[in-house]
């Protein structure tokens, strides 16, 4: 990764590479082999400190700049990141475990998140006012909170790192960044390349470190403005909670237990390889993983037999292989799967495929239960890994209960030929996102990274982000006679 190289055992503070105060260091892992890829530096509260302190000085400047001007650092950026494809791509494969061609998809995606805010920054505008007689006038105007703070999790740095960060950016905020130490190198590089573009110091800052210290330590933070969160619902509690002490506001994407629901009349041949990819994608690490598979009675038998030939023909191996799958991104996450794996049985679930971790690293086979119930973890639980849950429904009416029987409201992927049917469930389902004859929102640009209920309040990534980093100002004026 010569190409965007970076120090070991140093973050990221007022536009230099330096130190933890302390001097301590953090091992960065490869999930496939489980050795040391490199080390990072292990920050503390005096590093927040450091970090926060650079990102309030160049608040003002920054928050000054002509916002065309912050939109072409912005896409200076987007290029570096695109020229760099190859290098980055290997960088997040190899660090979390993901097949080196799904590390170039999320590089790909990052740099079109960049991209597009850099086209946006110069296009946020207020709205002007109604107003009871022609002497008054009333506007509104949207200005930058300030220092954001931006937490994210390991699955997926670069798409993250850019779905935050640039939209800050562009709304005239500066950034403390804290990646997940488990998986840090992305982000490292993406604002190394951030520096070569010219950001002026202290506007992006990254810390790597362990949540109850570093992670603590910035969203309780007093010289932060606004928190930006990603990752398990029981954390997004915990910081929403102690950002209440200094009344910051939060935005959280949290988890997800996204369904397929596959009606008979459905496409099989396009739905069944769409249903595999979407829980083994990133080994099924992402929060919208379809990870619940609800298909009316009459097909069940059929589809179930063909997501299980689809899963059991997924390829798994170490990043530079670039096969299907890799393993998971730690000894953690490998243990959380691995209880799954052991209680669906217990519970009455039915094996069909996969079951048993395999292999020397963190590996964990495509896995299908059948015959589950809503009471059981693996239909209620996230398990952010690659394990699939079977229902199935009568009818429309029942279809609509299960997609909506579950904490979370992130995503839902409905399968049919029938039109009416489809926008009838696409109002009915608690959802932030739904999609219809594919998994996601592939072909729309600037789809909104919308969530209900347990999964959080974000609109990360689309066409409103922009406004999610910024507070709205009401003016209003009496024009007096002259």
């Amino acid at each position: 990764m010569a190409a965007v190289d970076f120090p070991s055992s140093q973050h990221f503070i007022d536009g230099e590479w330096v130190e933890a105060r302390d001097g301590d260091t953090l091992d960065v892992l490869d999930p496939a082999t489980r050795q040391v890829i490199t080390q990072v530096a292990r920050a503390g509260a005096a590093d927040v400190d450091d970090a926060v302190g650079a990102a309030r000085r160049a608040f003002p400047a920054w928050a000054a700049t002509n916002p065309s001007e912050r939109g072409a650092l912005i896409r200076r950026w987007a290029d570096l990141v695109i020229a760099e494809v190859e290098a980055l791509a290997a960088v997040e494969a190899q660090d979390v475990g993901k097949p080196l061609s799904g590390g170039r998809t999320n590089i790909y995606i990052a740099h079109g998140i960049v991209d597009y805010f850099a086209g946006a920054a110069d296009k946020l505008t207020g709205v002007t006012l109604p107003t009871r007689s022609p002497e008054y006038l009333g506007y509104t105007v949207h200005e930058p909170y300030g220092v954001c703070a931006v937490v994210i999790p390991w699955n997926v740095p670069a798409v993250l790192t850019a779905a935050n960060v640039a939209p800050a950016l562009a709304a005239g905020n500066t950034v403390v960044l804290k990646p997940s130490e488990i998986a840090p190198l992305a982000p490292f590089a993406l604002v190394e390349l951030a520096r070569r573009a010219g950001f002026p110091p202290g506007v992006i800052n990254v810390v790597a470190g362990l949540g109850p210290e570093a992670g603590v330590a910035l969203t309780t933070h007093p010289g932060v403005d606004h928190i930006s969160f990603v990752g398990s619902t029981a954390t997004g509690r915990a910081i929403m909670a102690a950002a209440a002490q200094n009344l910051v506001p939060v935005k959280l994407e949290l988890g997800g237990k996204s369904p397929n629901v596959v009606f008979a009349d459905a496409d099989l041949d396009t739905a069944i390889p769409a249903i595999v990819a979407s829980i083994t994608e990133n080994a099924g690490q992402n929060c919208y993983a379809g990870s619940r598979l609800l298909v009316e009675a009459s097909v069940h038998d059929e589809v179930v037999e063909r997501v299980a030939v689809g899963m059991a023909d997924v390829k798994t191996g170490p990043w530079e292989a670039d096969l299907d799958m890799g393993p998971l991104v730690s000894a953690a996450q490998f243990a959380r799967v691995s209880g799954f794996l052991e209680d669906a049985p217990r519970e009455g679930a039915r094996l069909v495929t996969g079951g048993r971790p395999t292999g020397d690293g963190w590996f964990v086979p495509p896995t299908v239960y059948d015959r589950v119930d809503a009471g059981m973890r693996v239909a209620r639980e996230e398990v952010f890994g690659p394990v699939l849950a079977v229902q199935s429904f009568r009818d429309t009416a029942e279809a609509t209960g299960l997609m909506n029987a579950t904490d979370f409201g992130l995503l839902a992927c409905i399968w049919t030929n029938d039109i009416s049917r489809a926008l009838r469930l696409a109002k009915d389902v608690r959802s932030g996102q739904v999609a219809v004859n594919q998994f996601h929102d592939a072909g729309v640009i600037g789809f909104p990274f919308n969530m209900q209920k347990d999964s959080g309040f974000s609109r990360g990534g689309g066409y409103a982000a922009l406004r999610e980093y910024t507070q709205e100002k009401g003016v209003a004026i009496r024009l007096l006679a002259r």
